[in-house]
């Protein structure tokens, strides 16, 4: 019987072991809500809930579907709503306990708007105020002091990971409710200019091919990976060596027809399309993560996002630090030969065997040679990570239970 208990025990430790631990989902905790499914509806159009998700602590200012829909008679863009909602997102744990035992009676929160870099100023805080009667009052930086808004219920709290409550209607802020100019009215080569990437942006606008290819997207979402100056300017003697068409698919190759937030990349593994991408001629990269880094490889080259210069549905621009180089254009780097033995072991080395396999499996620096060459890679680095934590744990396990089952 101790034995059996022995070795439920170590069962139960495998079970545990091998459990990870996934965080919050807003979309799911709203909607448990239906009341708030318009509320959770724009967070998904906007991309606010993977931000949301991707968060470890966070506080969620939800209004319901009477509030959205007094916001949505005024009809306001996508980009203006996202700007709205994320000044309803606290960067902090405000769980009910916590509002109402403020100290000093007052506590300014950052919000989701200030971290986009779109407020001036204090623009994208919020002041929250214990006040008399024991209601919890909030009010935007920006709002003249006015603190009109409070605090109604709490929905969920994770403690201290996520608080969803819900405020009595939505926060007034004319910088956060200003109207942002249509995405195809916006000038991406200027954008890019202006923040470290006029380099690649003057190549761009030097091939009106390219350069359309890129405009015409915006409206339907568009990611841009921007190579910053230094790195472009180092690269620009090869790029010139392209043939036209070349420099076309070159240049589309930093695009992605889709919109594509930080939190979105931070959490998507994968091979990605591009502008350029066009039956056969695949002209992607594989975007990988660690931790809070972004990187984007192709078969000779990882670079990593190093900036961000706008991050407004449908359009995102992101620098990174060095210039990918698409295998369709480019050959990986050969590899390097052994080095050759001494003489005196080659005098002594037996005849080789007329049977011996030719040379032929030394990789060739061929784009047509190894296509995949980046995905293999990337494969294998992945499956190399399960066994630390599935099969090494599921060996040590085992053994010891048969072990026990043997005394």
């Amino acid at each position: 019987m101790q034995r059996l208990t022995m070795l439920l025990s170590l069962l139960f430790l495998l079970s545990t072991s091998t459990t990870f631990t996934r965080g919050h989902n807003i979309t799911r905790i709203l909607g448990k809500h239906p009341s708030f499914s318009t509320f959770n509806h724009y967070l998904t159009l906007t991309h606010l809930a993977g931000e949301i998700n991707s968060k470890t602590t966070i506080t969620v200012c939800a209004v319901d579907n009477a509030a959205m829909s007094e916001l949505l008679s005024k009809h306001p863009s996508i980009a203006t709503i996202k700007n709205i909602l994320s000044l309803h997102v606290l960067l902090d744990y405000f769980g009910t306990k916590k509002l109402h035992q403020i100290r000093e009676g007052t506590a300014l929160a950052a919000t989701m708007f200030q971290a986009t870099g779109s407020a001036p100023g204090s623009a994208g805080f919020v002041n929250i105020t214990d006040v008399k009667g024991g209601k919890v009052a909030f009010g935007p930086k920006d709002n003249e002091g006015n603190l009109d808004v409070f605090y109604v219920k709490s929905l969920e709290e994770i403690p201290y990971n996520i608080s969803v409550i819900q405020i009595s209607k939505v926060l007034p802020s004319d910088v956060a409710a200003a109207p942002t100019p249509e995405p195809s009215a916006m000038n991406i080569t200027d954008i890019m200019s202006a923040h470290g990437c006029k380099v690649f942006a003057d190549t761009l606008i030097a091939n009106p091919e390219a350069s359309k290819t890129y405009q015409d997207n915006i409206d339907g979402g568009l990611t841009v990976f921007c190579p910053l100056d230094d790195p472009f300017k180092a690269f620009f003697p090869k790029f010139k060596n392209l043939t036209a068409s070349g420099k076309v698919s070159f240049l589309e190759f930093f695009g992605v027809p889709m919109y594509q937030s930080l939190a979105m990349l931070k959490s998507n593994n994968g091979i990605m399309n591009t502008l350029a991408t066009d039956g056969e001629k695949k002209f992607d990269f594989t975007v990988q993560n660690d931790g809070e880094d972004v990187t984007l490889k192709t078969r000779s080259i990882t670079a990593k996002i190093v900036g961000t210069l706008i991050d407004e549905q449908p359009l995102a621009i992101y620098t990174i630090d060095k210039v990918l180089l698409p295998k369709e254009l480019f050959k990986a780097a050969p590899t390097p030969a052994p080095a050759p033995a001494p003489e005196k072991e080659v005098a002594d080395a037996p005849k080789s065997s007329k049977h011996q396999k030719p040379s032929s499996d030394v990789p060739s620096d061929s784009p047509a040679d190894s296509p995949d060459g980046d995905l293999a890679d990337q494969t294998a680095d992945d499956n190399a990570s399960v066994p630390l934590y599935g099969g090494r744990l599921v060996g040590i396990v085992l053994s010891l239970c048969s072990g026990l089952l043997l005394l």
